[in-house]
């Protein structure tokens, strides 16, 4: 699961072009108060909690623990709450509880089309047949088609509007429910052991787009304080509006070789901890947590994966019953979230009295 997990980790890069969350990112702190001693102590700062939660098994957020990490240093550097742009943090912090809730949301009625998809009467298929038409609809006045916005090096125009950044999420988005929907046609005609194996085809699918959307959600956080970084270095020779080549590369490497290195106890975590999570289950909350990244992504605003695949499993879980969410270990992990930005951000202000001492 890691590896495959990995893998689609690393193909992000082809997918996300526009970089909107890396350009969120990296304007968090103002441009006059950007110091590669600011951004030291912020990384140094989210590493440190980021290992602690991992070590700890806990779903932490690398987003919230980098904004936090970068606006506690950034304060201790200009003495000042002036020196941070409150506009992204607080979006980002409101997505503390925000993420959670529409993965939970949505997992939570996916796994109700699926349920109600297993009975035999025509009300299920005229629903799911609805849901595509509805989709397809989205899809013709969503995608972007005017021929001087479709900047590509294809020839064919039906390529350029296909691969044109934004149309191409959209369109994968939309094949994701499309599948869903054609699935779901079928259902009534399987019995429980055969659906269950069926589940189990499709989760390759549902965990293959969700790692997409992992990697391309937090590897672009990684970006945006690089390119702060080269902007602190050089503010003649780089900019934040005009990404270095080789940094987005890097990144999705990045992420990719940590979560094969890294990613076996917080899988363990959300998908026994939680609750127990099903073949069916693991399709219905890879799915929705999929498309919360895609939209979210597409908003340019920065969202925690783990929150959002956590919010999803407390979905499916709920279908069954309220019991089978184990509030006591989701408590514990509400608790680790709320602390991720002030405890970054109190750790980043400590490393940079340190760094400032020293240097």
């Amino acid at each position: 699961a890691v590896l495959w997990a990995a893998l689609f980790n690393f193909l992000a890069f082809f997918i996300f072009k526009d970089h909107g969350v890396a350009n969120t990112i990296a304007k968090t702190v103002k441009n006059d108060f950007i110091t590669l001693e600011v951004i030291f102590s912020g990384l140094m700062a989210a590493i440190i909690w980021n290992l602690f939660t991992w070590w700890r098994g806990i779903p932490s957020s690398s987003s919230h623990t980098l904004i936090g990490g970068l606006a506690g240093a950034a304060i201790a550097h200009s003495g000042t709450f002036s020196s941070i742009n409150s506009g992204p943090v607080i979006q980002i912090a409101a997505f503390i509880i925000l993420a959670p809730l529409i993965g939970m949301i949505m997992a939570f009625a996916i796994s109700l089309w699926f349920i109600y998809s297993f009975k035999r009467t025509k009300g299920p298929k005229i629903f799911s047949s609805l849901v595509i038409i509805g989709i397809l609809t989205f899809l013709y006045f969503a995608l972007e088609t005017d021929p001087a916005k479709l900047k590509s090096h294809y020839e064919s125009y039906v390529f350029k509007v296909m691969f044109h950044s934004q149309n191409f999420k959209w369109i994968l988005m939309s094949l994701i429910v499309i599948i869903m929907g054609l699935f779901s046609l079928y259902l009534s005609n399987l019995n429980a052991h055969k659906a269950n194996s069926w589940f189990k085809r499709l989760q390759l699918v549902s965990s293959a787009i969700f790692s997409v959307g992992h990697g391309g959600n937090d590897a672009q956080k990684v970006m945006g304080v690089i390119m702060a970084a080269l902007v602190a270095s050089d503010p003649v020779k780089y900019s934040l509006d005009n990404m270095v080549y080789w940094v987005p590369l890097a990144c999705y490497s990045a992420i990719a070789l940590g979560t094969m290195s890294g990613g076996w106890k917080i899988v363990k975590t959300m998908g026994t901890r939680i609750t127990k999570v099903t073949p069916f289950e693991g399709v219905a909350a890879e799915t929705a947590g999929a498309l919360t990244l895609f939209i979210t992504e597409s908003l340019k605003i920065p969202v925690s994966t783990t929150h959002t695949i956590t919010g999803a499993i407390m979905g499916v879980g709920a279908t069954k019953r309220l019991s089978a969410v184990r509030w006591g270990v989701t408590v514990n992990l509400l608790w680790a979230w709320v602390l991720t930005i002030p405890v970054s951000g109190l750790l980043a202000t400590g490393v940079y009295y340190v760094v400032h001492m020293i240097i």
